[in-house]
């Protein structure tokens, strides 16, 4: 991934039409999903990168998304190349499994969440370190198929944004005198911070070897991303 300063536009080369959602690995014949997950689809999560600038942290994102069973979706404008050639070049041999979605703007992004016949988050928690409650607050519950949603590296997410969604804004507990995380860090973070919230709840059970279940894809109703 390369070439800063892509800007989406209709037609232009390296952003193809948004790609279908891709299911995780079925469960094998005959298997039935646990009573702990029998009501979870893939993906997990949905893990929303805005307007994000250096392709390492992305790319180590990319990494965690396929690991945990997330969704990755990119806003644009972005500042690398995500074309074939490119993600080739710097061995990112998963991103085809992963398939991110590529978004316009955040108003696509929503319609593309909210599509019928894609699994979509009905809530987004947005990740800020202004944001005056932490995602370890025990008031704070984050449910399969929600959105976590991360700005950019340099600016963070839009003012707007954010006080559009002010009951949603959430950050990772630090220590007072340090100013934020490594993007891929605070996002691995939250992922797993999410998951094991999941497995001690017993919304999420581990298979034998201690590893995530593999969920089939199943379509949920229509709805929208909400505050």
């Amino acid at each position: 991934m390369a070439r800063p300063g892509r800007q989406p536009a209709g037609g232009q080369r390296g952003l193809s039409p948004q790609p279908p959602s891709v299911p995780a690995p079925a469960l094998a014949a005959g298997t039935a999903p646990t009573a702990a997950h029998g009501a979870l689809t893939w993906p997990l999560l949905h893990v929303v990168l805005h307007q994000p600038q250096i392709p390492n942290n992305t790319g180590n994102i990319g990494r965690t998304c396929v690991a945990t069973g997330c969704a990755l979706h990119l806003v644009h404008p972005l500042g690398f190349d995500t074309s074939e050639k490119a993600c080739r070049r710097a061995g990112l041999d998963y991103w085809p499994r992963l398939a991110p979605a590529e978004h316009p703007d955040w108003p696509a992004l929503c319609a593309h969440l909210s599509a019928p016949d894609r699994p979509f988050p009905r809530r987004a928690w947005l990740f800020s370190t202004r944001a005056t409650r932490s995602v370890a607050d025990p008031s704070v519950r984050i449910e399969p198929a929600d959105a976590v949603v991360f700005g950019s590296e340099t600016r963070g997410l839009p003012d707007q944004l954010l006080a559009d969604l002010p009951a949603r804004v959430l950050s990772l507990p630090m220590l007072p005198a340090e100013r934020s995380l490594n993007l891929a860090t605070a996002v691995c973070a939250v992922v797993y911070l999410v998951i094991a919230q999941w497995i001690r709840a017993g919304t999420l059970s581990l298979d034998p070897a201690g590893r995530l279940p593999q969920l089939p894809l199943r379509p949920r109703p229509a709805g929208t991303l909400t505050p």
